[in-house]
């Protein structure tokens, strides 16, 4: 070999050496010549991408969930065998986010499986008399029978135990359209017995009326639960919350849930109510006040709505 090609190959062995000793090859290289840190930064981007794929499609995917809200009042101390004066069923598409609520009246005359016609809030009082822990899915039998519904979970509220809850949330901000249940319209802030006084009120009007009250408070009391101020009180909540209600909704559903509610009262929920043109008030032969349901006009709007 001549002289000039012996140091033409010297000279590109000590470039490739030099190339290889570099700062950015020791980033990219291990001890035996391995490449790492490109891999391991790719595998680290791959796994993050993953996650941040598997929470948007937790909380944003279009799969709706719908429940049933009961409103236990005045039930004997120590037990939930009282009438669901609140019956709302709640429709949510965490995408858009999309927050249905529909209220039934409380005296809507309808059968009710295994103890005949009767009063639509019947039905919770009558199982869960019989026997304890079987009235929401009396209910929600009652509800799907007679509305073409497929429910199958509930949220139960104990009245008794709202106090307590309202106050270890620091109290709940209604925004009224209209002057209602003794407060002015406007921004009202609540404590507990207050709020408690809210919802039962019946002051104003009928029952439709009420109905109304009651979706404003559900919304009011979803923003306020949902707030950054109210989760400094996460342990007060947390202890009161058991007296206030149960549900049988699956423990991983709830955070994607309040998300979507969180986000909705910012977008705006919509409310649809079993209104006085869809019934007809009656007297039965035992001198009770019930309303009787139009069918023909009740299950297309509900078809519709929800």
């Amino acid at each position: 070999m001549d002289k000039s090609s012996h140091e033409q190959t010297k000279k590109i062995t000590v470039t490739s050496t030099s190339s290889y000793n570099s700062p950015n090859a020791q980033e990219n290289y291990s001890a035996s010549g391995s490449r790492t840190g490109r891999k391991k930064r790719s595998r680290g981007c791959g796994c993050f991408t993953v996650i941040l794929i598997v929470l948007l499609l937790y909380f944003i995917a279009p799969i709706k969930t719908q429940f049933l809200i009961l409103g236990i009042d005045r039930a004997p101390q120590g037990t939930m065998a009282g009438r669901s004066d609140t019956i709302m069923v709640v429709s949510v598409n965490p995408l858009l986010p999309d927050v249905k609520l529909l209220s039934i009246p409380r005296d809507l005359w309808v059968p009710i499986p295994d103890f005949g016609e009767n009063r639509i809030n019947a039905a919770h009082f009558f199982a869960e008399a019989q026997q304890p822990g079987t009235g929401p899915q009396k209910a929600l039998e009652t509800i799907n029978v007679n509305f073409g519904m497929n429910l199958h979970s509930y949220v139960r509220i104990n009245l008794a135990g709202l106090p307590a809850l309202i106050d270890a949330m620091g109290g709940i901000t209604l925004d009224l359209p209209e002057n209602m249940a003794g407060y002015y319209a406007g921004t009202n802030f609540l404590n507990g017995e207050q709020a408690l006084a809210f919802v039962r009120s019946r002051s104003d009007g009928d029952d439709f009326f009420r109905m109304r009250q009651g979706q404003l408070f559900i919304t009011a009391f979803a923003r306020q639960l949902l707030t950054p101020a109210t989760w400094s009180r996460f342990s007060q909540i947390m202890n009161v919350l058991p007296q206030a209600l149960d549900t049988n909704l699956p423990l991983w559903q709830l955070p994607r849930l309040l998300v979507a509610f969180w986000r909705a009262t910012y977008t705006g929920i919509d409310t649809f109510t079993i209104d006085r043109d869809l019934v007809t008030p009656t007297i039965t032969s035992e001198g009770a006040q019930i309303l009787l349901p139009n069918w023909d006009l009740i299950l297309p709007y509900v078809r519709e709505s929800f």
